[in-house]
Parts: C-alpha cells; sequence; structure tokens
C-alpha cells in the first residue's frame, strides 16, 4: 500500500470475480460409438469410435473415453462376428451336397455324398471324413445306393443301434448279389449327430474290393 500526495492512503480495490470458461462440449460421435457399442451393432462403433477418438483430440471436446469404449466394445464384436462368419461358411462349405453325377473327380466331405455318387477308394473302418469322389461312367470301387434318414427328434442310443438301423435299410439287387458285391454302410456318430446329422448311407462294393 503507497501514500498519496496528501498523507492519505489509497483506496484498495479488490479484484473482481473471474467468470470460469464453460467446459467443453461431449463430441455426438463419440457418445455415439458408445450407444452402437452397447447396442451390439459390431463393426459401427468401432468406425465411430475410431474418428470419436480423432474429433476429441483434434477439437479439444470431451468424450474421449466413450470413444475409446465404444472402440473396444466394437473391435470385440467385429472379431466374433467374424468367427462366427467362418465357423457358419465351414459348415455349410462341409454339408453342401454334391450333384448326383459328378463331372470330375474331387475331394468331398461325407456329409455332401449324395445317393448316386461314385467313389474312387472306400475308407478304412471308422470315422469318415473326406473321399474321393468320381464320374460314376469312370472306374470306381463303390457307389451309394440309398440312404437311411432317422427322425428329427430320434434320440441317440449308440454307435450299434445307429449302424444297426442304416444296414437293415441296405438291399442288394439280384444282379449285384450275382456279381459277388456286398454293401457298407456309414452311420452318423455320435459327434455329428450332436451337429444334427441324420442321414445314413448304403454303399455298394463291386466284387474284389
Amino acid at each position: 500500500m503507497t501514500s498519496s500526495p496528501l498523507g492519505y492512503p489509497e483506496p484498495y480495490h479488490a479484484g473482481g470475480w473471474q467468470e470460469a470458461p464453460p467446459p467443453a462440449p461431449v463430441d455426438g460421435v463419440a457418445v455415439a460409438a458408445l450407444v452402437t457399442g452397447v447396442l451390439v451393432l459390431g463393426p459401427v462403433p468401432l468406425a465411430l469410435g475410431i474418428a470419436g477418438m480423432s474429433r476429441t483430440r483434434r477439437y479439444g471436446r470431451r468424450g474421449r473415453g466413450l470413444a475409446g469404449a465404444g472402440l473396444v466394445l466394437g473391435a470385440l464384436q467385429t472379431v466374433a462376428l467374424v468367427v462366427a462368419g467362418v465357423v457358419l461358411w465351414t459348415a455349410w462349405s462341409q454339408s453342401r451336397p454334391l450333384p448326383a453325377d459328378v463331372s470330375a473327380a474331387r475331394d468331398a466331405y461325407v456329409g455332401q455324398v449324395v445317393v448316386g455318387n461314385c467313389l474312387a477308394t472306400l475308407p478304412d473302418d471308422g470315422d469318415v471324413s473326406l473321399v474321393r469322389v468320381v464320374p460314376c461312367d469312370g472306374a470306381h470301387v463303390a457307389r451309394v445306393t440309398s440312404e437311411y434318414r432317422f427322425a428329427e427328434r430320434a434320440v441317440w442310443t449308440g454307435q450299434r443301434d445307429a449302424d444297426d438301423l442304416v444296414a437293415r435299410s441296405c438291399v442288394l439287387t439280384l444282379d449285384e448279389v450275382e456279381a459277388g458285391a456286398r454293401t457298407v454302410t456309414w452311420a452318423p456318430t455320435q459327434e455329428s449327430w450332436g451337429r444334427g446329422d441324420r442321414t445314413g448311407l448304403c454303399l455298394v462294393v463291386t466284387a474284389g474290393d
């Protein structure tokens, strides 16, 4: 405090109240990222989360945490969608039926084999996965002649029962019997039954094979 020329102290002026600046607005894209992530919209919150992180940094807006949460949720959901898509595509490709008479030799999953298909070789007894399907007008050792369909609501009662039911449905013609042919049956396994497999196949194997 200083004195004036007349000896009186100068008046004291208190500083005025400073008004705080308004808070930065919350970025709408960041909010949308979290909302779409909670709604499980897969790639949408992933894209919005990336955009929200960029916008909050560029414009100094709030919501970076919201954008980050949406980004994480979106990334997890996108990965889950990709995995599910691969699983579904694999299951579809392994069960898509072949034409009855293929035009060229090809490897196929057992679930794709249908009545009329011919096989280049006969797999060993036991679980069968891949087989070589060939045109029937060429060399082959076995031909699928019929199928047995289990009821959709049938209950799995064991491998022996499944094999017996399919075997009883396989019948050789008189010509096949005279030619010395024999039948081989393919029945669902417990594992394939759990995936919805309800079809057994009868194969006629030519004499000498």
